[in-house]
C-alpha cells in the first residue's frame, strides 16, 4: 500500500474573482483530486468552477471509476450538470471550466485520470517530470503540428484560446483520459495546476523546487512565492492554483 500526502493552494492573483476550485476526497482504497478554471465573467466563472470540483468529486464517490473510460464518462455528465445550471441573463449564463481529475488506487498502486481544456496533470518520478497532460488549446494544437516549441505555449499571445473545455456542447467537448490505469512507484509526485501557475513555471523550475522541498506544503508555498515574483510585473495577473500528492511506501503493518 501507499501512503499518500496532499497539499493545495488557490490564490486569486491580481484578479477581483478566483474562478479556480479544487478539492479531492479518498477512501479506504482511492483518492480522486480535481481542480478547474472557470470562466464566465462577474462571478459566472468561480460557480462553473466550484460545480465541476463538487460534482464528480460527489459521483466518483458515490461509484468509484476504475478505468479512465469511467472518469470520462464522470466529465461528460459533470458537462451536462453545468450547462443544465445556466440561467440566461444571468452570471451563469456563460459558464465555462477547464477540469483534470486525478484517481490513485493506492492499494493497487495504479492512477488514471481525465482533462478537458489547459489545466494540466505533471506526473514527477526520481524527481523528474515523466509525464504531463496535453492541453486542449489552440497553441497546442500549433506545438504538435511542429508551428511552435513547448516553451514558445507560455508566451503566445493566443495561449489562453481554448479548443475545449466543459460547457460545450457535448458532441463538440473534448475529453483526453489514459486509456490503461499507469503504475504508480512509491516516491512519485503528482501534481495538478491551472494556467495561471504553468504559465510562469517551466518544467526546470518546477523540478529544481520540488527537489529543494522538504513535504508538499513547503512545495506548493515555493510555487506560490516564484508564481508572484514571475507575475510581478502584471498587476491583473491570473489565479493561480495547485494540487499536490507525494506519495511514499506505507509503513509496515
Amino acid at each position: 500500500m501507499l501512503a499518500l500526502e496532499v497539499a493545495l493552494l488557490s490564490d486569486r492573483g491580481g484578479r477581483k474573482y478566483n474562478e479556480d476550485a479544487c478539492g479531492h476526497w479518498h477512501s479506504g482504497r482511492h483518492l480522486c483530486c480535481v481542480l478547474a478554471d472557470g470562466a464566465g465573467g462577474h462571478g459566472g466563472g468561480d460557480i462553473a468552477s466550484r460545480l465541476a470540483v463538487q460534482e464528480l468529486i460527489a459521483r466518483f464517490s458515490q461509484q468509484p471509476s476504475e478505468r479512465a473510460a469511467e472518469l470520462e464518462r464522470l466529465l461528460r455528465v459533470t458537462n451536462d450538470v453545468l450547462i443544465s445550471e445556466r440561467v440566461p441573463g444571468t452570471a451563469k449564463q456563460d459558464m465555462h471550466s477547464t477540469v483534470v481529475c486525478l484517481v490513485i488506487d493506492f492499494v493497487q498502486h495504479t492512477a488514471h485520470w481525465a482533462h478537458s481544456g489547459d489545466s494540466r496533470m505533471y506526473w514527477f518520478r526520481q524527481g523528474r517530470v515523466l509525464d504531463r497532460t496535453r492541453d486542449h488549446s489552440l497553441v497546442q494544437g500549433l506545438v504538435d503540428s511542429g508551428v511552435l516549441t513547448l516553451e514558445q505555449i507560455r508566451s503566445h499571445p493566443k495561449r489562453s484560446e481554448l479548443r475545449s473545455a466543459l460547457g460545450l456542447a457535448p458532441e463538440m467537448l473534448e475529453v483526453s483520459a489514459r486509456e490503461a490505469a499507469q503504475e504508480v512507484q512509491a516516491g512519485d509526485v503528482f501534481l495538478l495546476c491551472t494556467d495561471g501557475l504553468w504559465e510562469y513555471l517551466d518544467d526546470e523550475v518546477l523540478e529544481s523546487t520540488l527537489a529543494a522541498a522538504p513535504n508538499p506544503g513547503a512545495w506548493i508555498g515555493e510555487l506560490a512565492t516564484a508564481v508572484r515574483a514571475a507575475a510581478a510585473h502584471k498587476t491583473s495577473h491570473d489565479n493561480f492554483s495547485a494540487l499536490t500528492v507525494w506519495t511514499r511506501a506505507a509503513p509496515a503493518a
